[in-house]
């Protein structure tokens, strides 16, 4: 035996389509075997997956960790309509209607503790089951959501539902041309609870059901608490089976698989504990009888699981298509919580024709990127487009895994072909393009990958809710995914489809474009709404859009719908210009401004003359402008101007004296005059200073235009005396 690999690829689709062109997503993992490929899906390949967009996001009733189902064409009491499914921790099964997320019916169950399995439709279309809060499965029919109360409805899954739950999806499995409805159960307290990990099955044609206890295996009716009376009461605990698919049947072997979580295994000395270890059961839900399984794998370290509460069963079986040529032409894969992957021949699943013994796999290998406590799912799938190779794709809270089923001496194994160390919950395949959901800036966000690489071809928003063990689903060219209590749906904006947009503007304004748009499916318009001189925008509504500004940009289009912009007078203020002499200010007429705008005027003063000052509406002065505040209230300017002056400032020299010998204020354009006085022996000199002249000792200046200087200077007088010589 090889002990190196493990992990699941493809296998059958097993597809029930409702319509022609239409598929459905019946049930956890597309198919009877949970591959998680939807092999029908065309819409959404390689090349346009990188425009899906947001259709819409919308709230359901409470928390839901579960992948949604989703039905093609069921006629409602609203007409014909796709409709998704979803299971809400409290308990209740609503349907959606999958083209605009509004509810079409819910129905509730009572009781005290939430459930966290996700729902099934039959194959024939007719029905959904959902697990209720009190222990039970409800049928429901599918248009209306009327609950069927006849024929053993609801059925019950545990007798303790204070204790166990449904934590996987609601499956089922076709043999013989009989449908057989799967339930499991495990505990609400995880290793702490006195729960027996079972499967409920129930034969949809006749009502009937089968029980089949993994702890004290020989018991086959649901069990009651310990410490109660009874023959249905177990001394052992736990065992819990907690993969997200629940049951996994396999068409070609015709059995239905369970794999279990911790509890004891004492199977290899003669017990009836089944932990940690995968059983196959006929498809009726019954073993070989003597409370065995008519076969069963469990590890060579199952008391190490047990020890260290590693389930093998945190996961479900993963049925893989077996190479031409291997020797073991049915295989299936199972990843626990050790992130170890067991190879499975499915035909000797221990590997001594019988159950019980431990060991038995063809290889068991590491998840080539490990997270120790791994909870998420595998998925399958065939590359019929390439080499026809089976891959299997797993991920968990460190990393995504490619690995290729390959044969070595016609012995199959896995072999890890790429990996990227980016978390995943439980992936989905469709069209040859792998979803899984994993971290991203700002929240949780949807990944498209290439199964070849593992390469990103396009990311999602992000989808606004908690994560724990939701998974999308895709079906129709749409993809579905619960985040928390967000149910998003992402699609290519309904490519070759349009709607029209009816902009309409009422009096006082316009809307432009001002025509019809005509706009694709998913996609949105922007409008832009100008009011007229004197009015502002009231409103603009219609098409789920937003104003910003002035500018209004509709939501995603599904439907014709109209923009509707309307229009208000605005208020009005007056603002009253006013000028004092030697002035003017213009405008110089009141003038009408609209609430909240400014308005300005110019100053201009006349010669000779200065703005001494403006006041009024808050505003300032920048040159000759004045601007005033956001007009709120009626308010004056006011201008006032002065005549311009000017120094002229006086200087004598020795020998004399100026008057007035001190600086003279001396408007713009006037003179003024200086008295020169000399003092003997001297005599006025020279005067210069502010263009003027010297009329004897008098000193005029010319027209004074700006500051400037009168300079006076004074010479000793020349004598000549009687004798003709100078002194």
């Amino acid at each position: 035996m090889r002990l190196t690999r493990l992990i699941l690829p493809g296998l059958l689709a097993g597809c029930f389509c409702g319509t022609a062109g239409a598929a459905d997503w019946l049930q956890w993992g597309y198919d009877q075997t949970h591959t998680g490929n939807n092999v029908d899906e065309t819409t959404i390949s390689a090349d346009n997956v990188a425009q899906l967009t947001r259709r819409y996001q919308t709230t359901i009733s409470s928390n839901a960790n579960v992948a949604p189902v989703f039905a093609s064409a069921i006629e409602t009491p609203a007409g014909t309509k796709d409709l998704l499914f979803v299971t809400s921790q409290n308990g209740r099964l609503t349907a959606f209607d999958a083209a605009d997320g509004t509810v079409v019916w819910s129905a509730n169950t009572t009781g005290t503790s939430p459930t966290e399995s996700a729902p099934a439709i039959d194959p024939n279309r007719q029905f959904v089951y959902g697990y209720g809060i009190d222990g039970k499965v409800h049928k429901y029919q599918i248009g209306d959501g009327t609950e069927i109360t006849t024929g053993g409805w609801p059925q019950i899954a545990t007798l303790k539902p204070s204790v166990e739950k449904g934590a996987s999806a609601i499956a089922w499995g076709i043999s013989a041309g009989t449908t057989y409805l799967y339930v499991v159960n495990n505990g609400y307290v995880g290793d702490g609870g006195d729960y027996q990990g079972h499967l409920t099955t129930v034969n949809l044609t006749t009502g009937t059901q089968t029980v089949f206890n993994t702890l004290c295996s020989d018991i086959t009716i649901h069990m009651i608490l310990n410490g109660q009376s009874g023959t249905n009461d177990c001394s052992s605990r736990q065992n819990g089976i907690w993969g997200r698919p629940g049951a996994t049947f396999d068409p070609a072997t015709d059995r239905v698989y369970i794999t279990t979580g911790n509890g004891p295994y004492n199977a290899d000395t003669g017990g009836l504990d089944w932990g940690d270890s995968v059983l196959a059961l006929n498809p009726d839900g019954t073993g070989m009888g003597a409370g065995f399984p008519v076969d069963a794998y469990a590890p060579l370290d199952v008391d190490q699981l047990q020890g260290g509460d590693v389930d093998l069963g945190s996961a479900s079986l993963t049925i893989l298509k077996a190479p031409a040529g291997s020797i073991y032409p049915h295989i299936g894969v199972e990843t626990g919580k050790d992130s170890r992957l067991h190879l499975i021949n499915l035909d000797d699943m221990s590997g001594t024709g019988s159950p019980g013994p431990l060991g038995g796999a063809i290889e068991v290998i590491d998840v080539p990127v490990s997270e120790f406590w791994m909870k998420t799912q595998t998925a399958t799938w065939v590359d019929t487009a390439g080499d026809g190779a089976t891959w299997v794709f797993v991920g968990n809270g460190s990393g995504l895994s490619g690995l290729k089923l390959g044969l070595d001496l016609n012995v199959p194994f896995l072999q890890p072909t790429w990996t990227r160390s980016a978390n995943a919950t439980s992936t989905f395949i469709a069209n040859g393009i792998i979803y899984h959901i994993g971290n991203c800036t700002g929240g949780n966000c949807l990944f498209a990958r290439d199964p070849h690489t593992g390469d990103v071809l396009w990311t999602s928003p992000t989808l606004g809710g908690s994560i724990k063990w939701q998974s999308p689903i895709l079906v129709n060219g749409a993809l579905y995914v619960v985040a928390g209590t967000k149910l998003n749906r992402f699609d290519l904006g309904g490519s070759g489809v349009t709607h029209v947009v009816t902009p309409v503007a009422g009096p006082n304004g316009s809307i432009a474009p001002s025509t019809p748009q005509t706009v694709n499916d998913g996609s949105t318009a922007v409008f832009t709404v100008t009011p007229d001189a004197h009015y502002g925008i009231a409103d603009v509504t219609g098409c789920g859009g937003s104003l910003v500004g002035n500018t209004y940009t509709t939501a995603p289009i599904t439907a014709d719908c109209t923009v509707s912009a309307t229009f208000e007078a605005l208020p009005t203020h007056v603002v009253t210009p006013s000028a004092g002499t030697g002035g003017s200010i213009a405008p110089d007429t009141p003038q009408t401004v609209d609430d909240g705008d400014t308005t300005t005027f110019t100053l201009t003063p006349d010669a000779h003359h200065a703005i001494d000052s403006v006041t009024g509406c808050g505003g300032t002065l920048e040159g000759d402008t004045y601007t005033t505040a956001a007009i709120t209230a009626d308010c004056t300017v006011t201008a006032t101007f002065a005549i311009s002056t000017h120094t002229v400032t006086p200087s004598a020299g020795a020998g004399g004296a100026i008057t007035p010998d001190t600086p003279q204020a001396v408007d713009d354009g006037a003179t003024t005059a200086f008295t020169l006085t000399a003092i003997p022996p001297f005599q006025v000199g020279t005067v210069s200073g502010c263009g003027g002249s010297l009329d004897g000792n008098t000193y005029t200046t010319g027209p004074i235009t700006a500051d400037c200087t009168v300079t006076a200077t004074f010479s000793i007088l020349d004598f000549v005396f009687g004798n003709g010589f100078d002194p």
